[in-house]
């Protein structure tokens, strides 16, 4: 018994550990050459391919003008493409669903923003400067049992 306390307090000298091989981190190929984000805004999700082109943006396969129509939603969908000076040089391609147009076009935002930033690096900061990168996590409340909504209750009839 005494033998094996004194082993395992002597010192472990010569004796090599196996030491675990070091990877160095390798940025993915592009599949296709595109370069892929995936943005959600409420229940909306939105996949945003980009790749070098001329500018070209297409939403459900269709133009953007002719799938955003208010003001505000098309300047969302573009404002990380023009705070990195990007809108000319590259073709981005999304696919949208679910929620209403207003949470579908804070989700192609982030979808871009996120491609941008998989894309090149460098446009991390003025990505992050503009708040493109945050996620709003804001969503619809859940009604309750004995209510009729979320905060709403049944009329209280006091006779």
């Amino acid at each position: 018994m005494a033998d094996n306390a004194t082993n395992a307090n002597t010192p472990l000298v010569g004796i090599k550990l196996p030491t675990p091989a070091v990877q160095t981190a390798k940025k993915a190929e592009p599949k296709g050459g595109f370069t892929w984000g995936t943005g959600r805004r409420k229940t909306s999700v939105a996949r945003v391919r980009i790749k070098p082109g001329k500018g070209e943006l297409k939403i459900n396969n269709r133009e953007l003008n002719k799938y955003f129509t208010r003001p505000q939603d098309i300047n969302n969908v573009v404002a990380p493409l023009k705070a990195t000076k990007t809108e000319n040089s590259l073709d981005v391609f999304v696919n949208v669903s679910g929620g209403g147009i207003t949470g579908q076009s804070g989700a192609v935002m982030l979808g871009i923003a996120r491609a941008l930033k998989n894309y090149d690096p460098t446009l991390l900061q003025s990505l992050r400067d503009g708040g493109y990168l945050t996620r709003d996590g804001r969503m619809v409340e859940r009604k309750k049992p004995g209510q009729s909504g979320a905060r709403r209750r049944f009329q209280f009839s006091k006779r």
